[in-house]
C-alpha cells in the first residue's frame, strides 16, 4: 500500500511539474566546482517563465483597476514560475486509508521558497481576458553580482 502512494504521490509530481510555463535555454554540464570555488562556465543560461492572471476574476470596481491588479498578479506568478526554477520546489504529500481499501483523505501542498535577483520583465500583455507576463533571468548577471561580493 505504501508503493501505490509513493507512485501516486510521483506521478502527481510529475504531472504539477510538467504544467509550467518556463523555458531552460544553455547547458549546466559546464559548470565545474574546485577548492577555490565555483570556476567561470563557458555559457550562460538564460531562464524564462511566464505568469498568467484573470482580469474579471480580480476585485476592483473598474475595468482598469482590475486590469492592473491583474498585471501586478500575472508578474508575482511568473516570478513564482523563476523561483522554481532556481531553487526548485518542496512537495509535502499526507494520505490516510480507512480499512486499508479506501482512500480517505489525501492531500498535496507544494511550497516555493527563495530569492529571485536579476530579473527583468521581457513583455506585459492582455490576452483576452487573461493578462501576461514574461520575464527573463539571465545567469551570467547573477554569477557576475555573486563575484562583485566575492561570494565565488
Amino acid at each position: 500500500m505504501k508503493s501505490l502512494n509513493l507512485i501516486i504521490i510521483s506521478v502527481m509530481a510529475i504531472c504539477l511539474t510538467s504544467c509550467s510555463s518556463t523555458s531552460f535555454l544553455g547547458n549546466y554540464s559546464n559548470i565545474l566546482i574546485n577548492n577555490d570555488g565555483v570556476s567561470r562556465p563557458s555559457e550562460f543560461p538564460v531562464l524564462r517563465a511566464t505568469g498568467y492572471a484573470s482580469i474579471s476574476r480580480q476585485s476592483g470596481a473598474t475595468k482598469e483597476l482590475k486590469q492592473i491588479k491583474a498585471m501586478r498578479a500575472s508578474k508575482l506568478e511568473a516570478y513564482r514560475e523563476l523561483a522554481e526554477q532556481v531553487n526548485g520546489i518542496y512537495l509535502q504529500s499526507n494520505s490516510s486509508v480507512n480499512s486499508n481499501t479506501v482512500e480517505h483523505n489525501s492531500s498535496l501542498k507544494a511550497t516555493i521558497d527563495g530569492y529571485v535577483h536579476g530579473a527583468r520583465v521581457l513583455r506585459q500583455y492582455p490576452i483576452g481576458d487573461t493578462y501576461a507576463t514574461e520575464l527573463e533571468l539571465d545567469t551570467k548577471i547573477i554569477y557576475d553580482l555573486y563575484d562583485i561580493r566575492g561570494a565565488l
